[in-house]
């Protein structure tokens, strides 16, 4: 059956399909947020995820990583770094510090205790 002989409704669907798969592929595949080049310390806003979601930080030196819970979500109520085996109750409103000295440089994770909301620690 040639495109010419399909139906209205069957042209949707398949259009509907190709537009989600894009979707998709871009909400959680092609987004990369804007990195942001820290010092010493850095701020990171965690509201429905975190602001900024990219940091770059030095190799060999210690950086202060400054969580400040503003949403209500319990998915939200932790941050965990795996790769410096860092985990931390966010109390709402408050701020609550970690310091990091990567060794080595590449990129490295963090996210929610639920694994929902995502960051990303990139170390030169």
């Amino acid at each position: 059956m040639g495109l010419i002989h399909m139906r209205i409704d069957e042209i949707v669907v398949i259009f509907s399909g190709i537009l989600g798969i894009v979707f998709v592929y871009w909400f959680f595949l092609g987004k990369k947020g804007r990195e942001v080049v820290v010092g010493k310390e850095i701020d990171i806003v965690v509201d429905g995820g975190y602001s900024p979601e990219r940091i770059v930080v030095p190799v060999g030196e210690t950086t202060r990583i400054n969580f400040l819970r503003r949403d209500q979500s319990s998915c939200l109520e932790e941050v965990v770094l795996p790769d410096f085996r860092i985990k931390r109750h966010l109390p709402l409103n408050v701020k609550v510090s970690v310091e990091i000295t990567p060794q080595k440089a590449g990129e490295y994770g963090y996210s929610c205790g639920m694994n929902m909301y995502h960051g990303k620690i990139v170390v030169k």
